[in-house]
């Protein structure tokens, strides 16, 4: 990638000229939504430190993600389903726990041993989630296993996850790092922070005797799909060498609403990853000093990553099996004729111009 001058970074300009798009495609949203109500919770299984764990996964309704709300990152639509005002009171925050337990307690015989809690913004954050309501969750799942709690690096600090960790439960933070190129994050993502932050993070939460869970982002926009999957190979191997960071999640980008990529997309200028691309990181970073993962969300459809449409649902499985498993041969067991069409794009698609097919 070529260089940036210092001028892109003036006002008007690379990072707050993308903040003023963001703004401006956010605003379309339409929606309300109920502060007593969760935006999602559902049950399934995680490959964690301690094994192979169920788990009960919670997308808590809040204010919003703050970075999000000054107009965020170029791929994230989530803001969009977060409550208007900026906050949700103490009493609303637990009928969302409550209204969780109760879809576990209809869905599975016992309580889920892992306990996943997102914002799509930030839980250490006090003003999305308050100090209050933090201590509440914690004791309403202190006799879980294991919790993990979504966070940008800023609003990690060992006192907030000691809520957690003096109760007995094995913590991690889940930190939304993207990549572990800060020219990528700050210009592909537009995401402000930098890895040193993402490194002190990590340090933070080993304080408190909790892990990191870092999650990337497989083919931010205007990144080509040979250049996406070298970024995550180079990103998935730093990460895995930073101290207490024990798990890395690589998130293949799809389409939301209210997006910069949703823009991109509708114009032609923008291809989710290919399932290909997916498989070849994991078998490339299967020897990473961390378990790796990943849950390539609305595979098959144009708007998630995707193959030809004929062999989507067998990656989707292989990469499946491969993150309980961590057995890069999985991916031995498919192929597909579309897997050269995928091989000449990943060695010949431009930068300019791209993406070289749909």
């Amino acid at each position: 990638m070529s260089k940036p001058s210092p001028e892109v970074y003036e006002r008007g300009r690379g990072m707050d000229a993308h903040n003023q798009v963001m703004r401006n495609i956010r605003s379309e949203k339409e929606a309300e939504y109920d502060p007593h109500e969760p935006t999602r919770v559902w049950l399934d299984e995680d490959n964690t430190p301690g094994g192979v764990k169920r788990s009960l996964t919670i997308i808590l309704n809040t204010g919003g993600c703050r970075w999000a709300r000054a107009g965020g990152c170029t791929m994230c639509g989530y803001v969009a389903e977060s409550v208007e005002g900026g906050s949700v009171p103490h009493d609303a925050m637990m009928d969302q726990i409550q209204a969780c337990l109760d879809h576990e307690a209809e869905e599975a015989d016992e309580p889920a041993p892992l306990v996943k809690i997102y914002t799509s913004g930030s839980f250490l954050d006090e003003r999305e989630v308050a100090a209050e309501t933090r201590d509440a969750v914690a004791e309403t799942f202190a006799d879980r296993e294991r919790v993990v709690l979504e966070s940008l690096p800023d609003f990690v600090d060992a006192d907030k996850l000691r809520d957690f960790t003096d109760r007995g439960l094995d913590a991690d933070v889940a930190v939304g790092l993207e990549t572990a190129t800060d020219r990528v994050r700050h210009d592909c993502v537009n995401k402000y922070f930098d890895f040193a932050d993402f490194e002190a993070a990590c340090a933070e939460a080993g304080d408190a005797g909790a892990g990191v869970k870092a999650y990337l982002l497989m083919k931010p926009p205007f990144l080509t799909e040979g250049e996406a999957v070298d970024d995550m190979v180079s990103s998935v191997e730093r990460c895995a060498a930073v101290d207490n960071c024990h798990t890395v999640s690589m998130n293949p980008c799809n389409v939301q609403r209210y997006t910069m990529v949703d823009e991109l997309h509708f114009r032609g200028g923008y291809r989710p990853p290919w399932l290909w691309s997916v498989a070849a990181v994991l078998e490339r970073t299967a020897d990473a000093d961390a378990i790796v993962v990943s849950d390539p969300v609305g595979h098959g459809s144009d708007r998630g990553p995707h193959n030809c449409g004929d062999c989507d649902d067998r990656v989707q499985k292989a990469i499946k099996d491969f993150d309980l498993r961590q057995d890069p041969s999985v991916f031995e067991q498919v192929s597909c004729d579309c897997e050269r069409t995928w091989e000449l794009v990943v060695s010949e698609e431009p930068s300019f111009g791209a993406p070289l097919t749909r």
